[in-house]
């Protein structure tokens, strides 16, 4: 029966990360509907390499940097687990690896993030070395903080306030760190060429293909649901509270978006990965009308936060990473010691100090990580294309093809 057991966490947890796998070609598409034509290729490629980059470095530094678990030593074996009759305990179900390859997933997801307000004028290989060093240093040393307990952090914590920093699915662990982090590349890299007039003006860049980003949206929100369900990482863990709570939060996102966005495709799109981003952090202890608020909440303030950056702050944020994973994830993760209580239907276990001290406290950390990592990168190797590279797009400066090479031909 024991056996039985671990098999089935081994399966489930396995499910999950491939779930939030699948969440990267969301993230792709997002960015390939958004961006010009000229740059559609450069998100492809950046999410892919992105994440063989991130597997790399949270494989070998950034797993043993949250969690103290490395895979291998002087012996030349792996380790993280005990030995049984001789033989290691990986041999026989490998629950480890698989935590190990769900937890990457979400690593992962900080590059994926940062992609999107960095897109059109970055280069390619800075970005692969700041992957690199935030996936394998970072974010895991946040990471440990919150859900390994390191540095006694979450101890003192639940001293002060009378419970421990809650964040379930990562509204401040994965998403207002990866949204935090991008302010700094964003504001490093500077604006789009013609992005704004000589008088500061904004000049409208529409999106190159709406059912790209829609395709993008869909694949993100169906990975969701493994991405916060699958959180509990193992088979009696799971509860159905997850998942009706991100439902209910992804169409609240949805509906108050649809309103405030005045019918904007994008701006709908969105909406449900703003509600969704913002119910991370309580989905396990909310009531679903609590969801449902948080995620119109989200859903009405990534649109609000958006046209203030691009109109009003003059932050060239190309996807509106830092509105849609930055603040919904602050705001989600604050939220959580609202609508967790039980005095308004949540379980409980929640302490509106400590979500207030910890979230705040995961942003502050992530953006002062985003503008030293890309500061230090713009002052030695540049992380800027130049304005001929820019001018002709990612995809031929970079890479030499664009998407479609076939138009090329012709119009040639």
């Amino acid at each position: 029966m024991e056996a039985f057991q671990t098999a089935s966490d081994v399966f489930f947890v396995l499910m999950g990360a491939i779930m939030v796998l699948a969440m990267h070609a969301g993230f792709a598409f997002l960015e390939v509907g958004t961006v010009r034509k000229k740059n559609q290729v450069n998100a492809l490629v950046k999410i892919i390499v992105d994440f063989a980059v991130s597997t790399i470095a949270y494989f070998f530094i950034g797993y043993a940097v949250a969690y103290g678990v490395t895979f291998f030593s002087n012996a030349n074996v792996l380790r993280g687990a005990e030995l049984v009759n001789g033989q290691h305990a990986f041999a026989s179900s490998g629950f480890d690896l698989v935590k190990f390859f769900f937890l990457l997933t979400f690593a992962a997801a900080i590059p994926a993030i940062i992609s999107g307000g960095i897109a059109e004028r970055a280069k390619f290989w800075p970005q692969l070395i700041a992957t690199a060093v935030l996936v394998g240093v970072f974010y895991p040393l946040f990471e440990g903080i919150v859900w390994n307990g390191n540095f006694g952090i979450q101890n003192a914590i639940t001293n002060i306030f009378g419970a421990p920093f809650h964040d379930f699915a990562g509204s401040i662990v994965v998403h207002a760190v990866g949204g935090w982090i991008a302010l700094g590349a964003v504001i490093h890299l500077g604006v789009r060429k013609g992005r704004y007039t000589k008088t500061g003006g904004l000049v409208g860049i529409p999106p190159s293909n709406i059912p790209f980003l829609a395709l993008g949206s869909w694949v993100l929100c169906v990975g969701w649901f493994g991405f916060n369900v699958m959180s509990a990482q193992s088979v009696s863990g799971i509860t159905g509270l997850v998942a009706v709570n991100s439902l209910m939060a992804m169409v609240g996102g949805i509906l108050t978006a649809l309103i405030a966005g005045r019918n904007d495709p994008g701006f709908v799109h969105n909406g449900a990965l703003a509600g969704l981003v913002a119910v991370c952090a309580g989905s396990d202890v909310m009531h679903p009308i609590g969801a449902l608020i948080t995620g119109g909440l989200a859903g009405f303030l990534f649109v609000w936060a958006f046209e203030k950056c691009q109109a009003k702050w003059k932050i060239d944020d190309v996807l509106g990473v830092w509105p849609l994973h930055g603040m919904c994830g602050l705001m989600g993760g604050i939220a959580c010691g609202v609508f967790g209580l039980s005095a308004l239907g949540g379980v409980g276990g929640v302490s509106f100090g400590a979500q207030l001290v910890g979230s705040i406290g995961g942003a502050a950390y992530a953006a002062i990580a985003g503008f030293v990592v890309y500061g230090v990168l713009k002052n030695t190797i540049g992380i800027r294309l130049d304005s001929e590279a820019e001018y002709y797009g990612a995809d031929l400066s970079i890479h030499k093809i664009t998407a479609y090479p076939e138009d090329d031909v012709k119009a040639s």
